[in-house]
């Protein structure tokens, strides 16, 4: 069992865009993390109105980082020049995960963040 991080894209794509079985498939048995900004860019994007029981079913289904203070300060440095990444990034280190899914190529592109591995998918041909 590992711990996987969502990026916001992948999050999206596992429960609303494509909830195709590859992705849910690859996250069973794993304990899965988001950052709160995940869920606040997906109500965003599809307008969501809160309450919503989709918004309280995925908060019951995944992890959700601490945004702190010191997740905010080591952002504003780097590692990339967009903060909503370097967020994400520092999220999943700050909760020790294993891996980091995303479909951004500019992020698979730094292969690992500290001790977390960069990948686009949990699947091993």
């Amino acid at each position: 069992m590992a711990r996987v991080f969502l990026d916001t894209n992948y999050f999206i794509d596992s429960i609303h865009r494509k909830p195709e079985r590859r992705i849910v498939t690859s996250l069973e048995n794993h304990i899965v993390y988001i950052s709160p900004l995940s869920l606040h860019i997906y109500c965003y994007i599809y307008k969501l109105k809160i309450p919503d029981r989709r918004v309280s079913a995925q908060r019951d289904t995944f992890q959700i980082v601490e945004l702190s203070e010191d997740i905010v300060d080591k952002s504003l440095i780097g590692p990339t020049p967009d903060f909503e990444d370097n967020v994400q990034l520092h999220s999943a280190a700050s909760a020790e995960c294993d891996f980091f899914l995303t479909e951004d190529k500019q992020l698979l592109k730094l292969t690992f963040f500290g001790k977390v591995q960069l990948v686009n998918n949990l699947i091993r041909d």
